[in-house]
């Protein structure tokens, strides 16, 4: 029960952390939610985990890193592949030696295999952390490619590295021939493994579709299986579970790609399953550290040999040692790069963001904390293994903070989703990333229509396309200077929108509409004016709105069956309240227009006027007296694709803060228009 109860409080937690990012989007949420971990496990009877990294490796790395291979494009890797390996590899290695001789040399209590021990749990980058980073401050498109492509890899080199330093330390005994061709065949089994493996678990959902099997849930419940079941047959076999994970998300992506006929309804369910999962997943690794951080200081506070100034100046010293070292290979290869192609060298500001992105994370806290408590007698502690994890947390940490401060710093601000080459303005970067959105809803409209072809829903791809040309031809024809008249408008629309409700309500206490109705008709006047405005207070409105709706349906009993059904049908008594709604809505803007909001009370009450005349001559309102849920429902799943794709490329660095939120507001104005039809 303890267990359980700690999983939920760390789920809310992830939900928290993200509200929060909200309100302080400059601190990134790896931190923000380390920060609650970290409060979580210091209150009273706050939450204390025992922490085993063969069950972190297989439950979270696992499906992360399977996750960052199948989306990761193959092409972009392949052209980068010189500088991943030689980061993933070559300064891996690099650091394990300069870095274990500074560690031995500066805390001579640590045995020399064991300070290698500790270089090599810190040599790899953290993919979960980099791509948090990368997300937030929309590094340089290079740069986020290299840079996720060497997380991918360098974990396995390290792990090796790791494991044969602890061996050394252990057992007294290391050989480099040795090391070296069982580093060649842990890495090249892991990838052939993974990728043998990916491709039997996708032909054997390829079976089971043949046999008439269908069932969504199914096939998305072997995607989500595939990563745990490659890692662990991978480390059974002695390979590298790790890159096996990663080949093994490589080939469900090429496998994709080859698909002649996608299941369009199995991709959308797939994406949102694995967005769900990822986000958990995520915000678990780092509530985790941020839970771990309290016991590995209170271990070091308490130990009376240690200084704890001098600890921190410890963690201190390797964290920039790790970045001078990080910065001395890049620029080394950089010059080597110059030269032989006899270019200029990459800017010095990219060099300097390449070696600070190099954030330390999970992997290197696992690996910490899977040190053995004793050597090889059995009877030995392992030496300074609490002092060795508190500098691993310590430089997990410090490489987070340094990034989180520098990187908005150095990075551009203006990344956009264009090609160098193509980049403009900000105004041409908005209007790419807003191609790619409505490109997404489109397709994603058509694949609906496609598998679902009736006649009543054909109408639905002209009905949308209709409304964003609209919206883009008021967009195309905005100047920035009106956005005060949009802000005037915004307001007269929350004056007719009260209006409308008092209205409606007036006339369901006269009986003039069934009940049933109306609240059907107050919804979506509440989602309309969620969606016009985003204060809080409205928002904390509407939510409650919803829950008082939802007692009164479940205490009086008319929430479904067929009586509500029955009342829904009567479309005349819709029609009429409709237009009563509208001619208040007109009163009301008229009451309260003066010199300052005429030009945007005006459009409201054009709008309003054109509504009522559709609705006088029995047009704009379907059957059943309140929405076309059959047309709607697609309408809204592409909508979801739209925002889907916003925060993908926020993610992904593509667009900055500024773009993704004036999209949002795109989508948003899209919907309320489709909710008003």
């Amino acid at each position: 029960m303890e267990t359980f109860l700690a999983v939920l409080l760390l789920l809310g937690l992830i939900a928290v952390s993200n509200i929060v990012n909200r309100f302080i989007p400059f601190v990134p949420v790896p931190l923000i939610q380390i920060g609650l971990g970290i409060i979580a496990a210091l209150i009273p009877t706050g939450i204390h985990m025992h922490f085993e990294p063969e069950l972190f490796f297989v439950l979270f790395i696992a499906p992360l890193l399977f996750n960052d291979g199948r989306r990761t494009p193959r092409d972009e890797l392949w052209n980068l592949r010189a500088p991943i390996l030689l980061l993933a590899l070559g300064l891996v290695f690099v650091t394990v030696f300069v870095a274990g001789y500074a560690i031995n040399w500066m805390i001579p209590s640590i045995p020399l295999a064991a300070s290698f021990a500790l270089a090599a749990i810190l040599s790899p980058t953290d993919a979960v952390a980099v791509g948090a980073l990368a997300g937030r401050v929309h590094l340089p498109k290079s740069i986020h490619r290299i840079l996720e492509g060497e997380s991918l890899m360098n974990d396995a080199s390290g792990l090796v590295a790791f494991k044969f330093a602890i061996a050394a330390m252990v057992t007294g005994v290391f050989s480099l021939p040795k090391a070296s061709l069982s580093f060649v065949l842990i890495a090249a089994g892991g990838l052939l493994l993974g990728a043998v493996l990916s491709f039997l678990l996708i032909r054997v959902s390829v079976f089971i579709r043949r046999f008439g099997m269908e069932d969504v849930t199914i096939h998305v419940l072997l995607q989500i299986l595939t990563p745990f079941i490659i890692y662990l047959i991978s480390e059974e076999v002695g390979v590298s579970g790790i890159l096996a994970v990663v080949a093994g998300g490589i080939m469900f992506a090429i496998e994709k790609d080859r698909t002649v006929s996608p299941q369009y309804k199995l991709q959308l369910v797939s994406a949102s399953t694995w967005s769900v999962l990822l986000m958990v997943l995520n915000g678990l690794v780092f509530l985790i550290l941020g839970v771990s951080v309290p016991d590995v200081v209170g271990v070091i506070y308490k130990d009376p040999a240690l200084n704890n100034f001098m600890v921190a100046g410890y963690v201190l010293a390797i964290t920039a040692l790790l970045i001078v070292v990080r910065f001395l290979w890049v620029y080394g290869y950089s010059l080597y790069e110059s030269k032989r192609r006899k270019a200029e060298k990459a800017p010095l500001r990219s060099q300097i963001i390449t070696s600070i992105s190099g954030v330390r994370g999970a992997v290197t806290l696992a690996g910490a904390f899977s040190i053995p408590l004793v050597l090889g007698d059995g009877v030995t502690p392992f030496p300074e293994r609490d002092l060795i994890i508190a500098l691993a947390a310590g430089v997990i940490l410090v490489s987070l903070v340094i990034a989180s401060i520098f990187l908005p710093l150095l990075a551009s601000r203006e990344e956009t989703i264009v090609q160098p080459a193509a980049a403009g303005s900000p105004a041409s970067t908005e209007l790419a990333a807003r191609n790619v959105v409505i490109d997404a809803g489109m397709s994603m409209l058509r694949s609906l229509v496609s598998e679902s072809p009736e006649q009543a829903r054909q109408p639905v791809l002209l009905e949308f396309t209709d409304k964003i040309d609209r919206i883009c031809a008021a967009r195309a024809d905005h100047d920035p200077a009106d956005e005060e008249l949009r802000r005037k408008a915004v307001e007269a629309r929350m004056n007719a929108l009260e209006a409308e409700r008092t209205e409606l309500r007036r006339i369901m206490e006269n009986g003039a509409i069934p009940e049933p109705v109306a609240v059907k008709m107050e919804e979506l006047l509440d989602h309309t004016e969620s969606l016009l405005c985003q204060r809080l207070n409205t928002q904390l409105r509407f939510s409650l709105t919803e829950i008082q709706r939802l007692f009164s349906g479940l205490f009086s009993g008319k929430l479904g069956g067929g009586e509500s059904r029955a009342a829904l049908q009567n479309a005349e008594a819709a029609r009429t309240a409709k237009m009563a709604m509208c001619r208040a809505a007109i009163s009301a803007v008229s009451d309260n227009m003066s010199e300052e909001n005429r030009e945007a009370s005006q459009k409201i009450i054009g709008k309003y006027q054109q509504m009522e005349a559709r609705l006088a001559q029995g047009e704009g309102w379907i059957k059943d007296g309140v929405v076309d849920d059959g047309k709607l429902e697609l309408k809204l799943q592409a909508i979801q694709e739209q925002r889907n794709t916003v925060q993908e490329m926020y993610q992904n660095g593509a667009i900055n803060l500024k773009v993704a939120g004036r999209l949002r507001r795109f989508v948003d104005q899209l919907e309320t228009s489709i909710w008003e039809d």
